[in-house]
C-alpha cells in the first residue's frame, strides 16, 4: 500500500526516526496483535480535544460491520499499554462494543511518543486552529524547542507558528468560537489587536452576528482605538478651567464646554438653541455681524 503523503509538513516524521511509524503501519512491516481495549490508556500528548460525534458514529458503524482495517500503535507500559496513534479507531471500537482491537506494539521513549503523536495529527490536518497552536506549544515546552526549530520540524514558516500560538491568548469563549468554526483563523488574529479580553469577546459576538469580514473588523478596531487616543489626550479640567466655564455659562445663560489637551491647547464649545439665541450670545460677547 502506498505511503500517505506528508501534506507539506516538511521533513515530517522521517526526520526523527529511522522508521516512519505511519509508513511501517501501512506497509504491514510488523506483526499485529489483538489487545483488550480496557488495557489501553489514553495518550497524554494527544492534541485533539474535539472529536466529531457523527463521524465517530460512522466509523463505529463501519467497524461493527467490517472490523478495524488499520491497527493502532501502542507502547508497552507498566500496566497495560499506552496509545501512540489511532485515537479515533480506539474510541470508535469502544463505541461499537468491541472488546479487542488490532495493534502494533512499539518500543518508543516518551519524547518519541510526543513527537509522533503531535506530528501525526498535524500531518493529517484535522486539528482546529486552537488545537494546532497548542500542539506547537507542547513541542516547544516538552522538547525545549524554539519556534524556529518547530517551524523546521513541521515544514512551516516561523510566522505561521507564531500566529497559531497567538490564538491561545484569546478568551476561552472566543477560542470556543474558533474551534466550532464560527470565527476564522484570520478573524481571530484581527481581534487580537484588542488587548482587553472583555472587548475581544464583545467584538467576537459582533463578528458572528453580523458576519464581519477581516477588513471590517480591522476598521472598527482602528476607529475604536482612535477614539480612545483622542479621549486620552483630553485631560481633566483644572480649577481655573472649571471656574471659567461656570462664569461663561452664567454670562451667556447656556451650556459651555471647555476641553483642554495634555499639551495645553484646547477649545470652547457654546451651545445655542436657534439663530436668535446665537445672535443674543454674539451680542453678549460684543461680536458684531459683518
Amino acid at each position: 500500500m502506498a505511503t500517505k503523503k506528508n501534506h507539506g509538513l516538511g521533513t515530517g516524521l522521517d526526520a526523527f526516526f529511522s522508521n516512519n511509524p505511519i509508513q511501517d503501519l501501512n506497509e504491514g512491516s510488523e506483526g499485529v496483535t489483538e489487545i483488550s481495549v480496557k488495557d489501553i490508556r489514553p495518550n497524554p500528548y494527544q492534541p485533539r480535544e474535539v472529536f466529531d460525534p457523527d463521524k465517530l458514529k460512522e466509523l463505529a458503524d463501519s467497524i461493527s460491520e467490517s472490523g478495524v482495517f488499520q491497527p493502532i500503535i501502542v507502547k508497552k507500559g507498566v500496566n497495560g499499554y499506552e496509545l501512540i496513534a489511532g485515537e479515533r479507531r480506539l474510541r470508535a471500537s469502544k463505541l461499537a462494543g468491541k472488546k479487542e482491537i488490532p495493534a502494533i506494539v512499539r518500543d518508543y521513549t516518551d519524547e518519541q511518543v510526543l513527537e509522533i503523536t503531535v506530528l501525526e495529527n498535524l500531518q493529517r490536518e484535522n486539528l482546529s486552529p486552537i488545537e494546532e497552536g497548542q500542539a506547537f506549544v507542547t513541542l516547544i515546552k516538552k522538547l525545549n524547542l524554539t519556534q524556529d526549530e518547530v517551524a523546521k520540524k513541521v515544514g512551516k514558516s516561523r510566522p505561521y507558528i507564531t500566529n497559531y500560538i497567538r490564538l491561545l491568548q484569546l478568551p476561552t469563549a472566543v477560542k470556543t468560537m474558533v474551534e466550532k468554526g464560527k470565527i476564522s483563523n484570520a478573524q481571530a488574529r484581527a481581534l487580537l489587536k484588542l488587548q482587553d479580553p472583555a472587548e475581544i469577546e464583545k467584538f467576537a459576538k459582533k463578528v458572528v452576528s453580523e458576519g464581519l469580514t477581516v477588513r471590517q473588523i480591522e476598521k472598527l478596531i482602528e476607529e475604536k482605538q482612535d477614539t480612545k487616543k483622542v479621549k486620552k489626550e483630553i485631560k481633566e479640567p483644572t480649577p481655573f478651567v472649571r471656574t471659567t466655564r461656570s462664569s461663561l455659562e452664567d454670562l451667556l445663560d447656556t451650556k459651555v464646554k471647555i476641553q483642554q489637551s495634555s499639551r495645553g491647547k484646547g477649545k470652547i464649545e457654546i451651545a445655542f438653541a436657534s439663530e436668535d439665541d446665537l445672535a443674543r450670545i454674539m451680542e453678549l460677547l460684543h461680536v458684531e455681524e459683518n
